[in-house]
């Protein structure tokens, strides 16, 4: 089939009016159209195939991590009771290296509980439906902060922060895992410090939480966001390696994005960013682009 565009225009001569007609072959034009439209209609059937499968792929392996890893609790409990149990009705029969010996098998035990809880809260993040609301997380920040009970030894500087969308509960996680860490790396400095600020712009609240802890080699900050990853020993510093994973799940489940930056021996800053909705970032009168921070003798929480 021949397929043409026609193009007309009136024209004057010798005091007549004529039309001047064109007529052009469009019909390799018209295939080519039609063949980009087909293959972006195949390539977007599997695409959404493939997210499908994917989809798929990966609430199968939580539902596998998680019964595998609640299975996994009950022989744990047993091998750490009968531990205590054995050290307990032995305890005075039985030598130094022995009794090192079963605290090691217990402590195993314990530890590996731990990593367990650990993947299982991690799974629990992707089940979780997200129930937004408006948040604040000035406050959500300064309560986490005064659960961990670490102001008589912490300097806590909280600035004011926007306010967000997003579902309290998993947001709060976030605030435990971060603000936790900044506690526990700072803990060995004479005066440890922990700041929390934000800044509003570009359709995001980003948040940054510093402390002057040791602070960590940027060459390897990629791999903190990942499970079981960790810079440091547990005999350095307690810990199973899947709280900052859990943010990440978190903020990225929330549309946001998470990173770190730090200088080895000069603390760390842990920054996520999240989406504003359409609403408040258009309000008149909004802060975008001002730095939320007070003086520290201001910022800190009632």
């Amino acid at each position: 089939m021949l397929e043409v565009e026609v193009a007309a225009n009136v024209i004057e001569s010798h005091g007549r009016r004529l039309v001047q007609s064109q007529f052009r072959d469009i019909s390799a034009r018209k295939f080519t159209e039609r063949e980009i439209l087909r293959m972006n209609q195949e390539l977007e059937a599997r695409v959404e195939r493939r997210t499908g499968q994917l989809s798929l792929a990966n609430r199968e392996l939580e539902a596998f991590s998680y019964t595998v890893a609640h299975d996994l609790r009950a022989p744990l409990r047993a091998i750490d009771g009968f531990s205590q149990l054995l050290k307990s009705d032995l305890g005075p029969n039985l030598n130094a290296d022995a009794q090192r010996d079963i605290d090691a098998i217990s402590g195993s035990a314990r530890r590996m509980s731990d990593l367990i809880n650990g993947l299982l809260n991690f799974s629990r993040i992707g089940r979780h439906t997200l129930m937004r609301r408006r948040i604040d997380m000035r406050a959500l920040a300064a309560s986490v902060f005064s659960e961990a009970g670490a102001g008589q030894r912490v300097q806590f500087d909280l600035a004011p922060l926007p306010e967000v969308e997003g579902d309290p509960v998993l947001l709060r996680q976030v605030w435990a895992n971060l603000i936790g860490n900044a506690i526990k790396f700072s803990g060995k400095r004479a005066q440890p410090q922990v700041g929390v600020v934000a800044v509003v712009e570009a359709g995001e609240a980003c948040f940054a939480v510093t402390d002057n802890g040791e602070g960590l080699d940027m060459q390897y900050a990629d791999k903190l966001f990942g499970v079981f990853q960790r810079l440091h020993s547990t005999e350095e510093y307690e810990g199973t390696g899947v709280g900052l994973a859990i943010v990440k799940r978190i903020v990225e489940r929330h549309g946001g994005r998470v990173w770190v930056e730090s200088t080895l021996g000069a603390g760390a800053t842990f920054r996520f960013a999240l989406p504003l909705d359409a609403s408040a970032a258009e309000q008149p009168g909004s802060d975008t682009g001002r730095h939320f921070v007070l003086p520290p003798e201001t910022a800190k929480p009632a």
